[in-house]
Order: structure tokens, then C-alpha cells, then sequence
């Protein structure tokens, strides 16, 4: 270890870094400097990795007191890198589309094509029109869809304009001859303004580039990107908040988007951030939706629904990686894919248990994204050193994300039982509106766990700041609050599946709760977003018909092969509703709640029926309640009257044997007369 290790150190680096051993710099700022002078040192075999301790702990005014934060920073660091995962391939050649009004699209394209491949969508001329010399492939029409990610953008428009700009010379005849000013200096013909005096196509006779009878053309073309100057009121496509890679929007003024952008040629590679189980996917069953949460919340428009596949389809290429779908998943179909939950889990446990091993009480876990959220945290920590804020305080543990929606409630639960006092979020601008709206209520129904079991305080916060001084006002506001906690720190590790890791993190939590099952059996939970609970049946209006055990994706609703019984096994299900969607009595409702009785576990009979014996030859085939609704259903029916209403008391066989039997009945071939083949 070396204290103060800085510029005036870095022979001290380059020696560690020839070890062989993993190094760790205790320091984000000289970061560059450092990876710098690896590349620069022969015979550098160390993995380098960078912690950062000086913002989050040194530069604060309770640094005096931060020394078990940071031996937790430090250990978390010695962590091994996540395993690697699939990866998604993006491929592009540099043929750039640039949608907006003419003059602004020349502008932004005198920038970009020494190193791209430009084409124009005119999308009007602008204030000034477009230049007199052609430069640069220019489209125009209706748009009719714009599709895809980079590399891969598809673009379908309808060239239905009187000018065809292939064949025009802009040489401004046109736009003189007009009498109407119908047309611009994007050279296309406004037709709502068009009085049909036709002086420009005399105009252009020698062109020949207006013909107001040609028909609409159909036109589809693949760019690798997509530079869009349109406002976004007047833009409908790509609206959703993560836009696709390769899609970018610019104001005309800051041209770092454009330096960006002139970077996007070549092959790139990104993690396949989630793992999909169709097995577990509670979104639908025989077409009939039940749990959407991961298509509701995904700000990218990645996830759709395939109901007759009965599964969501997640399209990687414009998966953005934040994880909310995970999140909000309730059987854990989605899983997020890198870093795994157990992964994640492992540094949780890590930062916990060596900061209460190094003399650290009340610790508060500060979940926050690597990019804004890591930015942040550093500006507070440099208000901190000039006395402008306080900083983080000691018992705050930094932890970075790759985005702060993809960890939930069994990844938070489990952080409690492991010690930890609070969970806070914290958001910035960059999150999508859902992703709050999502993580509020995943936070509900975890508090509403911890209170329904005795541990009084407040063990979830959002944390929606922009500024360093807002910040720190409420990271302060932290040291005001007490939440109770289980007296002994839970020590199992975080499991790949999700139901596994929130049961392992209830079992705890419920064996050291203050308050004990017998004087509160059940929790009642938030209906938004509880993955767990239990279904009510009505049973005057359940027949025991069973389809709702068939649609179940959890195996929570079943059966009972000797007796018409529906059972149900309340620690299975995760509340998707597929059941109540598929019953046709409507006699089913979930229940949101946590039972805390040893029932939880077991089957429990929901609703039973006598069997209904067969009249003939006296074999259950039904139930007794189920029949005699049929009865009442058919009775006055026409078709069954008589020996038809009596077969009906019969079990399939008997039903066959009975009408074959029947010397009443006369037939044609194999069939009664009168009588239909169903």
C-alpha cells in the first residue's frame, strides 16, 4: 500500500504493475494519467482497477470518520471482473441520412461528409433554402416509416411531389415563374398553396423535372444512421426516451453530437444485458395476457408481446441495458445478464460486511449510475473540499450501476437482511419517467414487507437530485433517520434466479422479525407491483372447470387428480393475473400480501366440489356443480330435450353408446338424421 499516491509517485505505480498482482487506485481524478502510464511501462501484467475513495470519503466533512466506507470501497474493488456474456455486433459503413429543413441539412452535412457517406430527407427549405450548387443526394416526400438501429436503419418514404429532384438543376426558374409561392427553395411544390397555373413546368420544359400527373412512388433505403434536426413535436418517430444506437438528435449548436457521430463508422460490440426464460414468462397463456410490467416500462420500445408464442419478444439491437424490465418482472423470466444479480449480490455483501467488520455502524447503501450519477457524486465531493457542502457522509456507501433500474426489491430486501439500514436510489435526469414510477412502487411493497414484520423506520429512498447542493442537503437529511434492522446479519449470497434470492431474504427477515406471525398472519401489499400474494375464489361462481390451472405459469394453481379440487401454493405465485384473465366465471381475484404462517409453503384447497357420476354407468366425469350449471344452461334449448338433455348426464362413452343404441333414431351413414357433425 502507498499513501499519497500521486504524480510524484508514479515509479511507485509502474513497480506495482510489474508484480503481476492486482493493483487498485484509490483515485478517479488522475485516472488518464495512470492508464497512460500502463500502456507506456514494459513489462505491465497487473490489472489496474480505479476506486474512487477521495470524493466519496476525503474530500467530506466527516472524512475523519470514513474509514470503514473506505476499506469496503477497497475490497469491493478487489472483486473479480463480471464474467463475460454474449454480445450484440453493430456494423456500419458511415452512409449517414440527415432529415430537417434544407439549409440547416446542408450545414449539418459540410461537417460530416469528409468522413461519411451524407444523403438529405428535405424536410422544407428553412430560412434560407438550399445552396445552388448540389452537393449531396437529397430525398423528399412523405415519410412512411423509419425503422431500425445503427447500421440497420430502414427508411420508407412516398415521392409524391410534381418535382423530381433527381432530375432538377435549381436553377430557381420555378420558383420565380410561380405565382402562388407554392414553391420553395427546397425545391418541392407546396400543394396547398398550388392554384394549378402550371408556369413553372413551361419553365422547365428543358429540365423536364415537374410533371404534376406522375404517380406516388413507393421508396425503401438502409442507412447505418440517422442525424435528425426536426423538432421533436414535429418528429413522431423514435419519441420513446432511449432512442436506438445510431439515431441522434441535434439542436444545431452543440457539436460534440456530431464529433460523436463521425465516430460511429466501423464494427462495435455491447454486452447482451438481459437473460429471457420464456418457461417462467407469466405475459400470456392460449393468447390471453397476463404480466406486461417489462413491456410497460421499457423506455427503448425493446420488448413487445408475442401472445400467440405466449412470451415477450426482447430485441437485443435496441436493448439499451438499463435493466427496468428485470427489475419489475415478477418470476424472474427476465433476468439482467452483466453484471449477473449474483454478481451484484456479491459486491452487496461485500461493501456490507467489511464496513461493519471495520467498525462501521448504520450503513446506508447509495445506489447510483456510472455516468450522471457517478459525475455527481464527484462534483459534491469537490463542493466538499471548498467548504460549499458536506459531502458524503461516513456511513454513505457509494455503489456504482450501469443503471440505477436494474436492481429491485429481493436484490434490496437481501441488503437489509445483510446489514444494511437503507437503500437509496438515486436518480438524475437521465432515467426514463417510467423507471421512477417503477422503482417507487417496487420500494412500497418492499417497505410495506419490513413494516408488516416490525422493522419500524424508512429502509427505501428515491433520491431525485440534479445538483451537487441538492444532494447533499438530502444525504444529510440520512443521518436524522433510524430504521430497525435484524439483529443478525443474514449470510447467504444472492442466487441467479430472483423468486430463489427473495425467499432466501423473507425467510430471514421473517425468523428475526420483531413482530411474530401469530398476531399478524398476513401483510396486506401495494396491488402495484407485488410479486407476491394470494387468489381469492368466489365459489358460487367457480365450476371448477380448471382452466385457470392450466394458464398458470408458476405452478401456484393446481389440481388434485383424485378429487375435483383447486389447490393453491401462495409462495408460487407472482401475481400476473393470467388466472383471472382466464376465468370464464370471473369468479377469480389476486390478493396482494406476504403470509407469514408456515401455510405459505403448502397446498392449500381453494375451492372443492362433489364428483359428478355418470347416470349409465355411474363413472365421475365431472363435478356436480359444473353439471348442473350446463343443465341449467341447456335445459330450455331446443336441441336438448328429451333423451338429448338426458345424455348430457353421461360421460363421453356412455353419451356414444346411448344414441347408437337408440332404435328410435333413424340414419344416414354413420350419422342421425337431422343431426350435424360438430
Amino acid at each position: 500500500m502507498h499513501s499519497a499516491l500521486c504524480r510524484r509517485e508514479a515509479g511507485a505505480f509502474q513497480k506495482a504493475i510489474q508484480t503481476g498482482q492486482d493493483v487498485v487506485v484509490a483515485c478517479t481524478q488522475e485516472q488518464r494519467l495512470f492508464s497512460e502510464l500502463a500502456e507506456q511501462t514494459q513489462g505491465a501484467v497487473s490489472v489496474i482497477k480505479f476506486v474512487n475513495i477521495r470524493e466519496t470519503g476525503g474530500w467530506s466533512q466527516d472524512a475523519k470518520n470514513a474509514s470503514p466506507k473506505i476499506a469496503a470501497l477497497l475490497a469491493a474493488a478487489h472483486l473479480p471482473e463480471p464474467e463475460p456474456v454474449p454480445v450484440v455486433t453493430y456494423k456500419s459503413q458511415g452512409k449517414v441520412l440527415i432529415l430537417g429543413a434544407m439549409d440547416e441539412a446542408e450545414r449539418a452535412a459540410a461537417l460530416l461528409s469528409d468522413v461519411l457517406e451524407v444523403a438529405i430527407f428535405a424536410q422544407g427549405p428553412g430560412s434560407a433554402g438550399g445552396a445552388q450548387t448540389r452537393r449531396y443526394p437529397v430525398l423528399a416526400g412523405r415519410l412512411t416509416a423509419l425503422t431500425g438501429w445503427l447500421g440497420a436503419f430502414d427508411v420508407s418514404w412516398e415521392d409524391n411531389n410534381p418535382i423530381n429532384l433527381d432530375l432538377c438543376t435549381r436553377c430557381n426558374a420555378c420558383v420565380e415563374a410561380c405565382p402562388d409561392n407554392a414553391i420553395g427553395l427546397d425545391y418541392q411544390v407546396d400543394l396547398s398553396l398550388c392554384q394549378s397555373h402550371r408556369a413553372c413546368v413551361k419553365v422547365c420544359q428543358s429540365a423536364g423535372a415537374i410533371d404534376f400527373g406522375r404517380n406516388a412512388v413507393a421508396h425503401t433505403e438502409r442507412f447505418d444512421l440517422l442525424l435528425d434536426l426536426r423538432p421533436a413535436a414535429a418528429s413522431p418517430t423514435f419519441n420513446q426516451h432511449a432512442t436506438p444506437q445510431g439515431y441522434v438528435r441535434w439542436d444545431g449548436k452543440d457539436l460534440k453530437t456530431l464529433l460523436d457521430l463521425r465516430e460511429l463508422v466501423g464494427e462495435f460490440e455491447k454486452p447482451k444485458f438481459f437473460a429471457y426464460k420464456q418457461k417462467l414468462c407469466a405475459h400470456s397463456r392460449n393468447e390471453t395476457v397476463g404480466c406486461q410490467a417489462c413491456v410497460d416500462i421499457c423506455s427503448a420500445e425493446a420488448i413487445s408481446s408475442d401472445k400467440s408464442r405466449q412470451q415477450i419478444k426482447v430485441n437485443p439491437n435496441l436493448c439499451v441495458g438499463c435493466g427496468a424490465c428485470t427489475t419489475v418482472c415478477p418470476s424472474g423470466a427476465l433476468t439482467y445478464g452483466y453484471p449477473s444479480a449474483s454478481e451484484q449480490g456479491q459486491k452487496i455483501k461485500t461493501l456490507l460486511t467489511t464496513y461493519t467488520a471495520a467498525g462501521g455502524q448504520e450503513a446506508v447503501l447509495l445506489l447510483h449510475s456510472q455516468g450522471a450519477g457517478q459525475a455527481l457524486i464527484g462534483e459534491l465531493g469537490r463542493a466538499a473540499q471548498l467548504r460549499v457542502t458536506q459531502g458524503v457522509p461516513a456511513h454513505v456507501i457509494p455503489m456504482g450501476l450501469w443503471h440505477t433500474a436494474s436492481l429491485g426489491l429481493e436484490v434490496w430486501l437481501s441488503a437489509v437482511a445483510q446489514g444494511a439500514h437503507q437503500v437509496v436510489v438515486l436518480l438524475t435526469a437521465e432515467e426514463a419517467p417510467q423507471y421512477a414510477e417503477g422503482l417507487q412502487a417496487q420500494m412500497a411493497v418492499a417497505q410495506g414487507i419490513l413494516n408488516g414484520l416490525g422493522y419500524t423506520g424508512t429502509h427505501f429512498k428515491l433520491i431525485h437530485e440534479t445538483t451537487p447542493v441538492g444532494l447533499d442537503a438530502a444525504l444529510q437529511a440520512l443521518k436524522a433517520t433510524r430504521q430497525k434492522v435484524p439483529a443478525e446479519p443474514a449470510r447467504f449470497a444472492v442466487a441467479p434466479e430472483k423468486r430463489a434470492t427473495l425467499e432466501l431474504a423473507l425467510d430471514h427477515l421473517m425468523a428475526c422479525a420483531p413482530t411474530q406471525a401469530e398476531s399478524s398472519p398476513a401483510i396486506t401489499l401495494p396491488a402495484a407491483g407485488s410479486p407476491l400474494g394470494a387468489v381469492r375464489v368466489d365459489k358460487d361462481r367457480c365450476t371448477l372447470c380448471l382452466s385457470c390451472v392450466s394458464a398458470c405459469p408458476a405452478s401456484a394453481l393446481q389440481d388434485n387428480p383424485q378429487l375435483p379440487q383447486l389447490r393453491f401454493i401462495e409462495k408460487n405465485c407472482v401475481q400476473c393475473g393470467l388466472c383471472v384473465t382466464t376465468c370464464p366465471e370471473n369468479a377469480l381475484a389476486l390478493q396482494p400480501r406476504l403470509l407469514l404462517t408456515p401455510e405459505r409453503k403448502q397446498a392449500v384447497v381453494l375451492n372443492e366440489s362433489q364428483p359428478y357420476a355418470c347416470v349409465r354407468c355411474s363413472k365421475p366425469f365431472g363435478t356436480l356443480k359444473a353439471i348442473e350449471a350446463m343443465l341449467g344452461k341447456l335445459a330450455g334449448h331446443s336441441m336438448f330435450q328429451g333423451e338429448a338433455l338426458q345424455r348430457l348426464k353421461m360421460c363421453g362413452d356412455c353419451r356414444v353408446i346411448d344414441m347408437y343404441s337408440d332404435p328410435q333414431e333413424t340414419r344416414i351413414g354413420d350419422l342421425p338424421v337431422g343431426k350435424k357433425r360438430l
